[in-house]
């Protein structure tokens, strides 16, 4: 597990796809019920990971649907999982959880504040990184005190898409063309978590608060879950969370 802050008063981690139950294309630290995994298996991970934590916390899930919309979540409404991309607590019972295998896991903090969010290349075309700024502020944080940590994703070395899409993130997003480097006839390679960097600077955030930590999933997917290394295969997701520490 990979962690950013060393805070007393945040609990949180990007996990790998090791250490866990799982079998097969799901080995073995699998943490989603949805993808086709043995559900005993998954569920023995999840005991894992509780382990490690209080026993009353509830983890909040969303329906991750590459898109910019943020709930508020609160233990009344912690178990129901809508369709989403990110959510933001000041419960301090709740526990945030996002599910990747490539696509770029966002966690923030701020005092009292907390959220994840999940930005692949649509979500970050989208504005998921606004969004969930703009949603701190709106629940009270102030932009200067917000912390962004960028997990495990696929790196600018392997994250190859048609040019055409490169060229719209270019026309989209200001600064995007600093992010884009030539790829073979026809493509381009992106570098995610270096867009949503620049988003975050954008909304108002420090360039020093905003840590990337990991290395490229492709790359490394002995480590990592991912989509592009298992080219079109099942895989496992793994999972980043965050929640407040001090009860």
């Amino acid at each position: 597990m990979l962690r950013v802050w060393d805070d007393p008063a945040i609990a949180h981690g990007f996990l790998g796809r090791l250490g866990g139950k799982s079998r097969g294309p799901y080995s073995s630290m699998n943490l989603s019920q949805f993808v086709g995994d043995n559900p005993h298996d998954v569920t023995a991970n999840m005991e894992l990971l509780r382990s490690t934590m209080p026993p009353d916390l509830i983890f909040a899930h969303v329906n991750q649907v590459h898109g910019k919309d943020v709930r508020i979540v609160t233990r009344t409404n912690a178990a129901e999982r809508p369709r989403a991309d990110g959510m933001l607590t000041s419960d301090r019972s709740v526990v945030l959880a996002i599910f990747t295998a490539d696509c770029v896991p966002m966690l923030m903090t701020a005092p009292g504040i907390v959220g994840a969010f999940h930005a692949g290349w649509r979500g970050i075309l989208a504005g998921i990184a606004r969004e969930g700024v703009d949603a701190m502020v709106v629940v009270g944080a102030r932009r200067s005190n917000i912390r962004a940590a960028l997990g495990p994703s696929i790196g600018p070395c392997c994250f190859e898409v048609d040019a055409d899409l490169g060229d719209r993130f270019v026309s989209e997003i200001p600064g995007a063309a600093a992010h884009r480097r030539p790829g073979r006839a026809g493509k381009a390679f992106l570098s995610l978590r270096g867009l949503v960097r620049d988003q975050l600077v954008a909304c108002g955030l420090d360039n020093a608060a905003i840590a990337n930590v990991g290395p490229c999933t492709r790359c490394f997917s002995d480590r990592y879950f991912s989509r592009r290394a298992a080219e079109g295969a099942v895989t496992g997701l793994q999972l980043s969370f965050v929640a407040m520490a001090e009860r």
